[in-house]
């Protein structure tokens, strides 16, 4: 509020905040006793002028009389569309006080990733993951604030707050249970809409609100005109202050200085002319006010109001056009006349020689009083200022937005290299905004389809029905070429994959093929066809499997566009059960030396994450699981260490899980894909990724015996028809059915598995260890059907024999063995063990080792069954082994 006021006036807007500063100074003390207690978030909330700032800071003031670091920053109704704005503010004067070498060292891995979004490293080769960005910076924090402790961290106006800082602070709030850190946030309630919106709200439920301010009653008001004017102020007086403020703590604060101004007398006759002063300080009459003071102070304060934030006295002296000298005078005599106020002397953390307006109310008025035309102009001039001052042009866009169309190549230039560095430092939706603002002008037509292809790029991972719009426009005009259409095709069928339109997506793919002569540009759409295609869950395509090994006969590899055909072609036989010999050889003919080639990196976005995934998975069902492991181990690392922790993260904590799972090693899988479930959940429900998080989950609870926990996880996240478009591994209809006839649902999981059945057929999968329904669809007809399930158990072990990895072999010969009494039991298990006994997949070992103990009642066999469930973590496998031990 009003600063630099005598006694009562500078506290003024706390008056009748008793209850509030209270528990304010409680989460203080709270967080001085204890530095490992957890965090806490206060809310303030209330209109404009009830007294938000002005608690703030008090805050601050407590809190560094107890010795407290206090950081702040406050949001702007002008700058809302700057990337990052609130949260630089909050962080800058921490890390400007550290060396590069000091601030590097406090962020550790997140460094390169967070440090662009803060402006104090510059950005990678590769475009960030913004929800990598967004983890990166709540981790900076994280370790700057325990270095800090105790720290407060201030937040005004979050209404305003970039999206951006919106979306870090929401995760922020979530982990505060092991940081002893005090947050308080300031907010006036509705006034944003959608994900800003959104954002708010999660931030609000993380928190706990202080109160929800009022106006002042007539009571305090009264208290407060006499504490400010004197006890000689009349009843009459006062209420007249009341009733002309509405008992609003800024308008009475602002009010009554206008009266000490003025020299008013405080009593009953002077009361008539309150309601002019009162006007006077807000709206048309500020205007006015700001008038009198001169036509130079006004320029002044409308090039402040223009620059939003960061206002040096430089920057807005040119944006005036006028001598500093001129300048710094405007700046005092807006200082005095409480519009403006010099760094630090509203306890904030500007830099030396920056200015702020006193209150956002102020901001906005001066602001919103400027003529519509020449505001325009003087965004424009201050886009130019910005830019010359050496600051880029992602500062200088946000005034370039506000800027009418006019047909200038230059701006769409300077709002596509905007649109670049938004992308490098992690904002995705700032990056939309300059492209949308450069089509607009618009670009000139030998590089409007490249701003439309930029565009559709920038949108791809967050509107992909949008995506679709932009990149066949892009297309339908001249101007792609090479290798730039043939990417815009490729992001395009990306995009109608995303947005469920699978069967367009193929024919995008096959449109742009046609138009091709033969070479390495064709041949990579035509993987892309068959990528698609491999992926989608539904009923097979005519000649797919046949065209994809008839093209694979001419490739050798020598070129991503050769080796994504050998992936897919693999990844094709492997779920058709072809020979597991064969599978292998054409995964391991797409690598270099053993390794993936340049190009097709995990965090290459030439070919997306599908293809590597269908590698990786090929190798996990052939029983090469040591590849299997090793490659998705690889993806892991890769993404976490270019910040990706969004999608793809998710993705390689599923598929981690899988390997583990099918090793055996059912905790760490269970953790993996735990974690795997917490990604996906912040990039979306329904999902393909979300469904394998979930759907790998469920398998591995229950190979360890957790049946409760698996219903549960089926419960909580839907884990039930309809399923995906795109196939998810394990097979969703297998696990499910396996699900319910763990619970007892019997005839339930058997329609389940009979529906996988169906599914399995008509996409021509016949790998029994990829879709395991066969087995367990037999061994639950046992009784109810034994004809048919003997010819399933049969048909399971053709296929197994087929394919010819361990694994399958061994499940199928279980399955039968499970069908059988007496004698042939036991030869059957004992096969069973000597296959899974060669297969690197423990938990079927152990299982067959069990069932073997318990059919020949061999202790032996029941004890080396019951160590291999130990060590997998197979807990139900245990108590099965103990169980029969007992009973022998």
């Amino acid at each position: 509020m009003t600063e630099g006021r005598p006694g009562a006036v500078a506290s003024a807007s706390l008056w009748e905040r008793e209850e509030e500063v209270a528990t304010l100074e409680e989460a203080i003390t709270a967080l001085r006793a204890d530095s490992s207690t957890s965090g806490t978030l206060l809310v303030l909330s209330g209109e404009a002028g009830l007294g938000k700032t002005a608690l703030l800071a008090e805050v601050r003031r407590i809190a560094e009389s107890k010795g407290c670091a206090v950081w702040s920053a406050r949001g702007g109704e002008t700058v809302t569309s700057v990337p990052f704005n609130v949260v630089r503010q909050l962080l800058q004067p921490a890390l400007v006080s550290l060396l590069p070498e000091e601030a590097r060292e406090y962020l550790g891995d997140w460094y390169d990733i967070a440090g662009p979004a803060l402006g104090v490293a510059e950005p990678g080769d590769r475009q960030p993951d913004p929800q990598g960005v967004c983890d990166g910076l709540v981790a900076a924090v994280r370790r700057l604030a325990k270095r800090d402790w105790p720290l407060v961290l201030l937040i005004d106006d979050a209404h305003w707050a970039d999206q951006e800082t919106l979306r870090w602070l929401a995760a922020f709030a979530e982990r505060l249970d092991d940081l002893s850190v005090l947050v308080v946030v300031a907010r006036r309630p509705g006034g944003v809409s959608g994900e800003s919106a959104r954002l708010l709200d999660a931030v609000a439920a993380a928190g706990r609100p202080v109160s929800t301010l009022t106006a002042l009653t007539p009571a305090a008001t009264e208290g407060l005109t006499r504490a400010t004017l004197g006890e000689h102020a009349d009843a009459p007086f006062c209420r007249e202050v009341w009733a002309v403020t509405g008992g609003n703590p800024y308008e009475t604060v602002e009010l009554l200085a206008k009266v000490q101004d003025s020299e008013l007398e405080p009593v009953e006759g002077s009361a008539a002319e309150l309601r002019d002063l009162n006007r006077s300080a807000r709206g048309r009459g500020l205007v006015a006010r700001l008038e009198g003071l001169g036509i130079d102070a006004t320029r002044f304060a409308w090039a402040a109001a223009i620059l939003g934030t960061g206002i040096s006295l430089d920057l807005a002296a040119q944006l005036a056009g006028m001598p500093d000298e001129e300048a710094s005078r405007c700046a005092e005599l807006l200082g005095a006349a409480r519009i403006l106020t010099t760094a630090g002397s509203a306890g904030g953390q500007l830099p030396d020689g920056e200015l702020e307006f006193v209150h956002p109310l102020i901001a906005t008025a001066v602001y919103r009083s400027i003529p519509d035309a020449l505001r325009t102009a003087m965004h424009g001039q201050a886009a130019w200022a910005v830019t010359e001052s050496g600051r880029g042009a992602a500062a200088a866009s946000r005034h370039l937005l506000e800027v009418h169309p006019d047909d200038d190549p230059e701006l769409v230039e300077q709002m596509r290299e905007a649109a670049r560095e938004h992308l490098a430092v992690g904002a995705p939706d700032a990056a939309r905004r300059c492209l949308e603002r450069a089509l607009k002008e618009p670009p000139l037509p030998e590089v409007h389809a490249r701003v439309l292809y930029e565009l559709g790029c920038a949108t791809l991972l967050t509107a992909p029905s949008t995506t679709i719009g932009h990149l066949r426009a892009a297309l339908e005009r001249p101007g792609l070429e090479d290798t730039a259409r043939v990417d815009a095709v490729f992001r395009l069928s990306q995009a109608l994959l995303h947005n469920n339109q699978l069967d367009e997506a193929v024919r995008t793919v096959d449109a742009e093929v046609a138009r091709l002569e033969p070479g390495p540009a064709r041949m990579r759409l035509q993987a892309v066809h068959y990528m698609w295609e491999g992926i989608h869950a539904g009923e097979e395509r005519a000649g797919h499997s046949s065209g994809l090994a008839e093209l694979v006969t001419t490739c050798t590899g020598r070129d991503n566009s050769e080796r994504a055909l050998l992936i897919l072609r693999g990844f094709d036989a492997m779920t058709r059960g072809e020979n597991a010999e064969e599978v292998v050889e054409l995964c391991d003919r797409a690598l270099v030396n053993g390794r993936l080639a340049p190009g097709l990196a995990w965090t290459d976005t030439e070919w997306g994450v599908e293809l590597l995934l269908m590698l990786g998975s090929a190798y996990a069902y052939t029983d090469r699981l040591d590849r299997a492991e090793s490659l998705f181990s690889e993806a892991l690392h890769a993404y976490v260490k270019a910040g990706w922790s969004g999608g793809h993260l998710s993705l390689a904590n599923a598929y981690l899980g899988l390997a583990h799972r099918r090793r055996g090693r059912l905790a760490d899988a269970e953790h993996y894909q735990r974690e795997s479930l917490r990604l996906a959940e912040r990039v979306g429900r329904g999902l393909p990724l979300y469904w394998s998080a979930t759907c790998g989950l469920i398998d591995t609870l229950l190979a360890r015996g957790h049946v409760q926990q698996a219903a549960e996880i089926a419960e909580r996240y839907g884990f039930a028809p309809p399923y995906p478009s795109t196939i998810v591994l394990p097979d969703t209809r297998s696990v499910r059915g396996r699900l319910l006839l763990a619970v007892g649902r019997t005839k339930e999981g058997i329609n389940e598995l009979e529906a996988a059945e169906k599914a399995a057929a008509a996409r021509g999968h016949h790998n029994t260890v990829l879709a395991p329904w066969a087995v367990d669809l037999a061994k639950a007809l046992a009784n109810e059907d034994p004809s048919r399930a003997a010819a399933l158990a049969a048909d399971a072990r053709r296929q197994a024999e087929r394919f010819g990895t361990d694994t399958a072999i061994g499940e199928a010969l279980r399955c039968a063995a499970a069908l059988e009494t007496g004698q042939r039991a036991v030869r059957l298990a004992a096969q069973a063990v000597t296959y899974l006994e060669a297969s690197p997949c423990q938990y079927e070992h152990a299982a067959a080792r069990i069932e073997y103990g318990i059919a020949s009642r061999s202790v032996m066999e029941l004890n080396k069954g019951l160590t291999l469930a130990r060590t997998c973590g197979a807990d139900g496998l245990a108590a099965k082994a103990q169980a029969a031990l007992t009973g022998l």
